[in-house]
């Protein structure tokens, strides 16, 4: 057996408790087999993850860094909110429908953590990983495009999730890229409805501070104007 650095033996270990879990369902992603399939001793495996559980919540991050769209450094800068919107959903689709396997085990990974104590909380990870990066990617979309969003990206994060994983589980229930192509576009149409340009923020702090103080007096003029 070569000699790596732990770092790529992670990585190695987890691309085959993948292969495992997506061809033959997660329980079969055990420790013995994921060793089998990497071609290493049981040691190995034990020395990169202390337990089954670990090496679950690795397989969580890389498949939400899967589903995570490109970053936007190649879109220019004041691009339309519209347009970049559009550029992260076709990504994400994308990468959704070229990885049919990984979003099954998703939520396979999801289920049996909740069906087994001893694993709650890779679920719970798995969740805020998904939520940190889509609130990650609306902050960016925000920065990019130079708009504010009506919901705060912290909330309309679990709403991009919850999405995500309603379209993703249908499409892999009918198999219909047509509809789940056009669902996850009119979300992102959706989405573009909860932008404003970022000037109007601060029209409406100036317009806040002035009332301010003027005082009631001031409010009153404005509202009668």
């Amino acid at each position: 057996m070569n000699r790596m650095p732990v770092a790529e033996r992670r990585e190695q270990l987890i691309e085959a408790a993948m292969a495992v879990a997506s061809r033959d369902g997660i329980d079969a992603a055990t420790v013995r087999a994921v060793a089998a399939e990497a071609g290493v001793s049981l040691g190995v495996v034990h020395y990169c993850f202390q337990d089954k559980a670990e090496l679950m919540r690795a397989m969580a991050h890389a498949i939400t860094a899967q589903n995570t769209p490109a970053d936007l450094s190649g879109v220019p800068e004041g691009a339309p909110v519209e347009s970049v919107i559009e550029a992260v959903v076709s990504a994400l689709w994308d990468s959704i429908h070229g990885a049919r396997g990984a979003q099954l085990l998703s939520y396979e990974l999801t289920t049996a953590s909740l069906r087994q104590s001893e694993l709650t909380e890779v679920a719970l990870e798995q969740y805020q990983g998904q939520w940190a990066a889509a609130q990650a990617v609306l902050t960016e979309i925000g920065r990019v495009s130079d708009v504010s969003w009506a919901v705060p990206p912290a909330q309309l994060s679990r709403v991009v999730v919850a999405f995500v994983d309603g379209i993703s589980l249908s499409w892999l229930v009918d198999g219909d890229d047509d509809a789940a192509r056009s669902s996850i576009q009119g979300f992102g149409r959706f989405l573009a409805s909860l932008t404003r340009p970022t000037d109007d923020d601060a029209a409406d702090d100036e317009g806040a501070a002035d009332d301010e103080t003027a005082g009631p007096a001031g409010a009153d003029a404005r509202v009668q104007a």
